[in-house]
């Protein structure tokens, strides 16, 4: 069955008819549930509206927490989560959607967390590369919470599942949402 997923290029997200806050993510033969922010998949994702943004994005890279065991992640290059990381999400800022040290007055979400969420995390190609103020920042791929609560616009799975598929991403790999 592995060897289907060696160079896994392309992850589906698709959403769960009845509960917009959660979907299917599906890659190569694997299909399991995931967690999407509460307004579900849009197309018109603005900062702050608690949606997923639907559309084809690439795995630019990955953080892992060094203070804990180090996850294999396939092709994505992965960088270690350093304790003053975090990302700004201040539309205002010259800073909108990048990564940035802390303290930082215009950064609103600390990646490294107490719980478990980003010890694994994927950054999203959503405004990212081409950047527009106010479209939605800090789109992650990231491990879920029990019992896969939303998230706040990012797509998550459990930990189990991200075992499993990580390892597997090939370089270049994409997430397709809705």
């Amino acid at each position: 069955m592995f060897r289907e997923w060696r160079k896994l290029k392309t992850l589906r997200v698709l959403p769960r008819l009845g509960a917009r806050a959660r979907g299917w993510l599906i890659a190569g033969p694997l299909r399991v549930a995931c967690a999407l922010g509460p307004a579900g998949i849009v197309r018109d994702k603005r900062e702050g509206d608690g949606a997923t943004p639907a559309g084809r994005f690439r795995l630019l890279w990955g953080y892992y927490r060094p203070d804990r065991r180090r996850p294999p992640a396939g092709g994505v290059p992965l960088k270690p989560l350093r304790r003053d990381q975090g990302w700004c999400e201040d539309p205002a800022s010259g800073r909108y959607n990048r990564p940035v040290r802390l303290p930082a007055a215009d950064c609103t979400d600390r990646m490294r967390r107490d719980d478990a969420l980003y010890d694994l995390v994927f950054v999203l190609d959503y405004n990212f590369t081409r950047r527009v103020k106010g479209r939605g920042s800090a789109i992650f791929f990231h491990l879920a919470r029990p019992g896969l609560t939303p998230t706040a616009g990012c797509v998550a799975i459990s930990a189990a599942d991200m075992r499993k598929l990580a390892p597997r991403l090939a370089r270049g790999a994409e997430m397709w949402i809705g």
